[in-house]
């Protein structure tokens, strides 16, 4: 594949000792939920100390009111090292999850104190997701979204509009909120798909990076069309491809 040329950029993730716990000590608290916070603080070290960050784009993230994140999604990992990057641009991410996950004891737990949104697929309660989701937008909430739903299907990890589906289009669409999109990778070495355990040592290289908000502006207040959500989810979509190429400095194949 051709290499792509990377503009410079800053890396805003925190190198050193020191610069871990000053980050530590910054990031939002207030918001959490007892057991959220907890699985952060328990999960935070692991992020920070076990993985070689690179962070790229942070300014990206709004400091306050409504705000959508998109990610492309390639391991387990995902959520601890994408929320531990949106913490620390000072945001707390709720989540759309799979409303299984709140069948499990204590993910339970954690997700409700999130206030994180079950999404029952294929049952009556399916637009369940969707009113609360945009009830938390509209709230000034960030919320995160893998568009794709699961991993990624694409054998060499790229994204698949394809595979993408259209929640997040039609929550940008029906709020008007900025849609940022994310690209990241090496979470896939830190903890494979098919791994049961994540790999510590010697510490993987992860990569994130964040891309200024999707141009939507021609499609809001338009009537939501499947033409006009499926535009909107493929900008979104190619929007995070771009920002994956940057993070793995190879372009992405054409689309077939």
């Amino acid at each position: 594949m051709a290499v792509v040329l990377i503009p410079d950029a800053v890396d805003d993730a925190p190198h050193g000792l020191w610069a871990k716990i000053v980050l530590t000590c910054r990031t939002p608290r207030r918001g959490r939920g007892f057991w959220y916070g907890l699985a952060i603080d328990v999960l935070w070290p692991f992020v920070m100390f076990c993985t070689r960050m690179r962070w790229h784009g942070g300014e990206n993230i709004p400091r306050s009111g409504p705000v959508l994140v998109a990610s492309n999604h390639v391991s387990f990992a995902d959520p601890v090292t994408v929320t531990a990057y949106v913490l620390g641009h000072g945001r707390i991410p709720r989540y759309l999850a799979k409303a299984g996950l709140w069948k499990i004891p204590v993910v339970r737990s954690v997700l409700s104190g999130g206030k994180h949104i079950p999404v029952h697929r294929g049952t009556s309660k399916a637009t369940d997701a969707y009113r609360d989701a945009v009830t938390a937008v509209e709230n000034g909430e960030c919320v995160l979204v893998f568009p794709e739903g699961t991993f990624t299907a694409d054998p060499a990890g790229w994204p698949s509009v394809k595979q993408a589906k259209s929640g997040i289009a039609r929550l940008a669409l029906a709020t008007g909120a900025p849609v940022v999109p994310i690209g990241h990778w090496g979470t896939q070495n830190v903890l494979p798909p098919k791994g049961r355990f994540p790999k510590l040592f010697p510490r993987q290289r992860t990569v994130i990076r964040t891309g200024p908000p999707v141009d939507l502006s021609d499609l809001l207040g338009q009537e939501q069309t499947r033409e006009v959500v499926a535009e909107t989810t493929r900008r979104i979509v190619a929007a995070i491809t771009e920002q994956l190429e940057l993070a793995r400095g190879e372009k992405a194949p054409e689309a077939g």
